[in-house]
């Protein structure tokens, strides 16, 4: 039987005389170049059934011929609990997801994966984590490293590539990696980003997470990249590991005004969702979406929805909190995370401290925070691009003004704090409106983040 590779896809050829290999999993006839094909990301497990089942094997996919699993060397240098986390990730056949808290040394469970494989590519989700990731590998490895994103297209045995990039190229790219390391593995699962890991044929694959996915995407990513075969939380790690934790939130109030305003567009919103809810009690948010931009209630109910939000993302009670908690902490690094850009730039007006968005140039968001790191800024702010992967190991302090994106949102922003150093304990506020949505998500919050059952890590003044 002759395997090969074809734009992110298998062609399966048997010898002539010989069964249709209809019985392998996932493989299928395609009339229209009369073969069979599978997707690319089925090669390990078609590999496998093939050698069980005695049929000679023509193997022509992988750049590099595949190695047997016990030429993957030990690396020495990590942690505990890292060690004992690339151990199950080899333990289980080397595909699966590692799920650690932010701060815990995740990249350097993958680059001792990366270190001893003959070829790897490594996914991440935005530009910022790209260059993070490079430099990360140049310093694990003597090695070139490779880049697809950015403007960049340099193919090496081992390269990073932005998760769009691999989405447009990995029908180039996908016979010539043995690993796949997905950084941020939680934004797949449920998107047409999937086909980019379908189209890799890469036998070995690590997902990294602080935050893994539930319900259906759980079980997407259990068939792409494996499932959780190794998990710790905050609780097993702070304190040793990660920078103790003390998370305090602060109730406060709308003013007699914004009251008037917040409630009178939350009776019109819940008037429009009620009647919605009736006609369809199954119905997900986009279908409500879907749904009210046909009439012109609908959408005078989700501008009032949207006006809400806005509303309690900055209220005056927050920036006079914020103006507070920057003054009673003005000699420790500061991190403040707002639901949105506007916000953002209110306090960084308000209080003269630099704005961290989207709208920032690489080059001047990694001198700013190069000037966090060595003290000559002491706040910055944000409302998304610091929720994910980028490395400010000098935070102390994080005041959490606004967000919507709900519990994993969260676990990441105070994963911002939690990278040790001697003495160190971090310090989260969390700003909540009473009387709002913001005081269930609070709750929420607090669940996410007791590691230990039975354990509260919030302090509510």
């Amino acid at each position: 039987m002759r395997l090969s590779f074809d734009r992110g896809t298998l062609l399966v050829d048997p010898e002539p005389g010989e069964p249709a290999p209809g019985w392998l999993p996932g493989v299928l006839w395609d009339p229209r170049v009369e073969r069979f094909r599978a997707p690319a990301y089925r090669y390990a497990e078609l590999r496998a059934a093939l050698l069980r089942g005695g049929v000679a094997l023509a193997d022509h996919v992988l750049a590099i011929p595949l190695r047997n699993a016990d030429e993957r060397r030990t690396d020495g240098g990590l942690r505990p609990y890292q060690a004992a986390a690339l151990m199950a990730w080899r333990a289980a056949g080397a595909r699966g997801l590692v799920v650690l808290p932010t701060g815990s040394g995740k990249t350097r469970i993958a680059c001792a994966a990366v270190g001893a494989s003959r070829s790897a590519l490594v996914l991440v989700p935005t530009r910022a984590l790209l260059h993070q990731w490079r430099g990360e590998l140049e310093r694990a490895t003597s090695r070139p490293v490779g880049c697809f994103g950015d403007g960049r297209h340099d193919l090496a045995a081992l390269c990073i590539a932005t998760f769009e990039s691999a989405y447009r190229y990995m029908a180039r790219l996908g016979s010539r990696f043995e690993l796949l390391v997905v950084d941020e593995v939680h934004h797949f699962g449920g998107s047409i980003r999937d086909e980019a890991l379908e189209m890799c044929a890469a036998p070995w694959r690590m997902g990294l997470t602080a935050t893994p996915a539930v319900g259906p995407a759980e079980a997407r990513l259990d068939d792409l990249v494996g499932p959780a075969v190794f998990q710790l939380g905050l609780g097993d790690l702070a304190g040793v590991w990660l920078a103790d934790l003390d998370v305090v939130v602060l109730r406060l109030r709308l003013t007699p005004e914004e009251r008037l305003r917040y409630e009178a567009d939350v009776l019109r919103f819940r008037s429009v969702y009620a009647a919605f809810r009736r006609s369809m009690p199954g119905g997900a948010w986009t279908d409500f979406v879907a749904a009210a931009q046909r009439s012109a209630d609908g959408q005078a109910a989700l501008r009032c929805w949207r006006r809400a939000r806005r509303g309690l993302a900055l209220t005056s009670a927050k920036r006079q909190a914020v103006s507070d908690l920057l003054s009673r902490h003005r000699d420790q690094r500061v991190l403040v995370f707002t639901q949105d850009n506007e916000s953002a730039y209110a306090i960084a007006r308000a209080e003269l401290v630099m704005p961290i968005t989207c709208d920032i140039e690489r080059a001047e968001r990694e001198r700013a925070l190069a000037a966090f790191r060595d003290g000559r800024l002491s706040t910055l702010v944000s409302s998304r691009v610091l929720n994910e992967g980028l490395d400010v190991p000098d935070a102390e302090v994080a005041l959490i003004v606004g967000g919507t994106l709900g519990e994993r949102e969260h676990v990441q922003r105070v994963g911002r704090l939690l990278r040790p150093r001697p003495g160190k304990r971090a310090v989260v506020y969390e700003l909540v409106t009473v009387g709002t949505a913001e005081l269930r998500r609070a709750r929420e919050h607090r669940t996410a983040l007791a590691a230990r059952r039975g354990e509260d890590l919030a302090c509510s003044l």
